[in-house]
């Protein structure tokens, strides 16, 4: 099955019906444990169904024209979880990429990035996720940040230990956001699963973003849930201050 031609059974929205779409969103991808718990099922059957929605829901943010889409998928915490879940989380990824890079034209416009520390990912992972990136770069499309073995405070770390690296003696605001992962701002987090905190997620760029939560579980999550988070994002009056 191609990886990005998965019919999607939601209320058709076209990005004509918005008036604002924010440029940059995050999207932690919480609940697949919960899913399947609910439903007498391993961990692995909820990041599974997961792995499928973070198909869908990419498609979904390249058709209606947002620039950057930033999912969470496995956190510098999660190394913490029994090894079983993230042996099977990781041959998820790799599931993934083998797929994407057999269809990467069928991908359309979309371009994959991979941020977080390389350290600990395998060799051959890593290797997909290099072809991944250099397989779509000229893609015109959303670029989707796939964050893997990363962490908010790792991200604003490895940022000032570069600069220090560089010989640079004051370093500004401006610095950092021209050396983290991802771009700088992010205007707008969704969270499902009715947890309602950043878990470490996009913390230097989440500094006036606006912020959605659904007791969704990231499983159930449909491209009406993210047309519902992009209209309650289009009534915000932003206040980029206090």
């Amino acid at each position: 099955m191609a990886i990005f031609s998965k019919k999607n059974q939601d209320t058709f929205t076209d990005a004509q019906d918005f008036t604002v779409l924010p440029e940059h969103i995050g999207i932690i991808m919480d609940g697949n444990g919960r899913w399947a718990k609910k439903r007498g099922l391993p961990r692995t059957a909820g990041h599974k169904a997961g792995a499928e929605v973070f198909k869908s829901i990419s498609k979904e943010c390249d058709r209606l024209g947002i620039k950057y889409a930033t999912f969470y998928a496995f956190s510098t915490e999660n190394w913490k979880r029994p090894q079983s879940e993230v042996d099977a989380l990781m041959a998820l990824f790799k599931n993934y990429l083998l797929e994407a890079k057999a269809d990467v034209k069928a991908a359309g416009k979309i371009k994959l990035k991979f941020i977080g520390e390389r350290k600990g990912i395998s060799n051959d992972l890593l290797k997909l996720m290099d072809e991944a990136e250099e397989e779509t770069k000229d893609h015109t499309g959303t670029t989707v940040y796939l964050a893997i073995n990363y962490g908010g405070r790792q991200e604003i770390t490895s940022a000032v230990n570069k600069l220090i690296s560089s010989g640079k003696k004051e370093i500004t605001e401006q610095d950092i956001s021209d050396n983290i992962f991802t771009v700088p701002e992010c205007d707008l987090i969704i969270r499902p699963s009715g947890e309602q905190r950043l878990s470490n997620f996009l913390l230097w760029q989440s500094a006036y973003s606006e912020f959605w939560y659904s007791d969704v579980l990231w499983p159930d999550f449909t491209n009406d849930d993210l047309h519902e988070a992009l209209r309650a994002f289009e009534n915000r009056n932003r206040r980029f201050g206090a």
